[in-house]
């Protein structure tokens, strides 16, 4: 059973994946609105040198890489040694509270001129101060001998010691190399990542155990109920147990990492994105123990069709089950999902042009499930293709053909095709023509069409509402009687035994009545006389 669901599994994975990475494609990036083909694409603004965002790049380029001496000349601060550390315990306090996005610093000379500062001050955002006031982080315009340039102002400077005395990891940045505090994607820093990462392994293990006790539990009170389908239940969300349990674990020693809001937003947003997957997983094994059970029902036992019904139902829970979750996931990691959808246009047109046959043959299958032309094992005739159905697919129908052959048929095409099912008969036809000798008397006649009728009657399997043994007439060569009857049996191999045994009686009946039966013959007269002569 869990080989044939994993290939049942297989067609729903590969169409809903298709679906699923065919609407990421379409995808922007978070926090990126989805723009229609008519919105023109914005102009490249130039970044002056001599900007507020090309002094903080320049900051942030220079403190990742531990230049603290470069860094310290993009602080308002006089030369010394406690320029150098300044400019490191500045990079240490934005990166545990202030993500600092330089799209949004003004690429001007002159900073923003609107923001309701004076000229020449800009503010890069706002940090918890002592009594958890929110201070402002600033920088302000200098005017050099060498050009314009943008610092950190002085007022900012003197607020950062009390900053950092703060920082619940400033005992790490004291005594780890500078290499592990370098910023990374997501507005998490290097040491931040590889606790991430190496620490994965670790939940998953300890998820592991947390699911295993739950799971004998769950177990433990399935076992109380009458019922199965909590059994087989209860035996098969390990998987998605474990990984529930990492993740709730994940929650509880997020926040031990120290991260800033943005490294945090990030990481609650992947674990609520697991957790999204976690339900989609524990609902795709309900839809397979669902699946198990209603298989082994007597409804399942008692209609021929059920296995069919069951197959489509179950992938087409599955494909619907994928495609939910991966949208959900989607749009937990900030993707814009709706505007995405919306505005698919010409990809969405091709998409569909592209996925035309793939639609047409879901359909057919679904009708094919509903209708229940044929079923698997039955032997049909589809087109002038005799053979016995082997697999009724998502796709397409494989045939086994009376040479051991394999046809595939798409099941969009069996729509327009002539299907004659003989698995489908109640019963099976006999009919023959019986000839005898021109010999034979009409006594002998007589007794011959009683006892066929009699070989007939007597058998166990015929179906006695309509026997017919009737004279059929006169041939060139025999005396041609009619028979026509129809027996009660399962199959093919049955009936032809069936009508072996009944033709052998056939033969013993005209056999007993001194009879035989005609062959094609012509009988020639010759006279002799005058007339023969002339």
């Amino acid at each position: 059973m869990a080989v044939s669901l994993r290939r049942a599994l297989l067609p729903s994975i590969c169409l809903g994946a298709c679906l699923v990475s065919s609407l990421a494609a379409a995808l922007p990036p978070p926090g990126v609105p989805a723009t229609s083909a008519a919105t023109p694409t914005p102009v490249p603004v130039e970044v002056s040198p001599e900007s507020p965002r090309s002094s903080v790049t320049q900051y942030l380029k220079l403190a990742n890489k531990g230049d603290w001496e470069g860094a310290s000349n993009y602080l308002d601060w006089p030369p010394g040694p406690d320029a150098p550390l300044l400019a490191r315990q500045l990079k240490a306090v934005l990166d545990r509270h202030l993500y600092v996005r330089l799209e949004e610093l003004s690429p001007h000379a002159e900073g923003f001129e609107d923001d309701s500062l004076p000229p020449g001050v800009d503010q890069l955002g706002t940090i918890p101060g002592s009594h958890e006031q929110p201070e402002p982080v600033r920088i302000v315009r200098k005017d050099r001998p060498a050009g314009a340039i943008w610092l950190f102002s002085r007022a900012t400077l003197n607020r950062v010691p009390g900053w950092y005395s703060q920082l619940p990891d400033r005992h790490f940045r004291e005594t780890l190399p500078g290499f592990f505090f370098r910023m990374g994607p997501k507005g998490l820093v290097l040491w931040q990542w590889l606790a991430i990462l190496g620490g994965f392994p670790l939940l998953l293990l300890g998820g592991r155990a947390v699911a295993w006790a739950v799971q004998r539990l769950l177990l433990r009170a399935a076992r109380k109920t009458e019922t199965t389908w909590d059994d087989a239940l209860a035996a098969r969300v390990s998987g998605p147990f474990s990984l529930a349990g990492a993740i709730f674990l994940g929650y509880i020693l997020a926040p031990f990492l120290e991260m800033n809001e943005t490294g945090y937003r990030f990481t609650s947003q992947v674990l609520a994105a697991l957790a999204i997957f976690t339900f989609f997983w524990i609902a795709f094994r309900i839809v397979a123990v669902a699946s198990d059970i209603l298989s082994q029902s007597e409804w399942a036992r008692t209609n021929p069709s059920a296995p069919a019904i069951l197959s489509l139902g179950v992938r087409g829970c599955q494909i619907t089950l994928i495609i939910l979750g991966a949208l959900a996931g989607i749009a937990q990691l900030g993707f814009p999902v709706g505007s995405a959808l919306a505005g698919l246009g010409l990809g969405g047109l091709a998409i569909a042009l592209a996925a035309q046959k793939t639609v047409e043959n879901l359909f057919g299958s679904i009708s094919i499930g509903v209708d229940q032309p044929f079923r698997v094992g039955d032997f049909v005739n589809i087109g002038g293709i005799l053979g016995t159905v082997e697999a009724i697919g998502l796709r397409s129908t494989r045939v086994r053909t009376l040479d051991r052959t394999i046809v595939t048929i798409p099941n969009g095409k069996l729509a327009d095709r002539e299907i004659e099912t003989f698995g489908l008969r109640d019963r099976f036809r006999l009919i023959a023509t019986i000839g005898v000798e021109y010999g034979t008397t009409a006594a002998q006649l007589r007794a011959i069409i009683d006892g066929l009728q009699g070989t007939l009657a007597n058998h166990p399997k015929i179906w006695p509402d309509e026997v017919i043994v009737k004279l059929l007439g006169f041939g060139e060569s025999a005396i041609n009687i009619e028979v026509a009857a129809w027996f009660l049996v399962k199959d093919m191999l049955e009936f032809r035994a069936v009508r072996q045994e009944v033709l052998l009686g056939f033969m013993d009946v005209i056999e007993k009545e001194g009879s035989s039966f005609a062959f094609p013959s012509r009988t020639v007269y010759l006279r002799n006389g005058p007339e023969a002569a002339r």
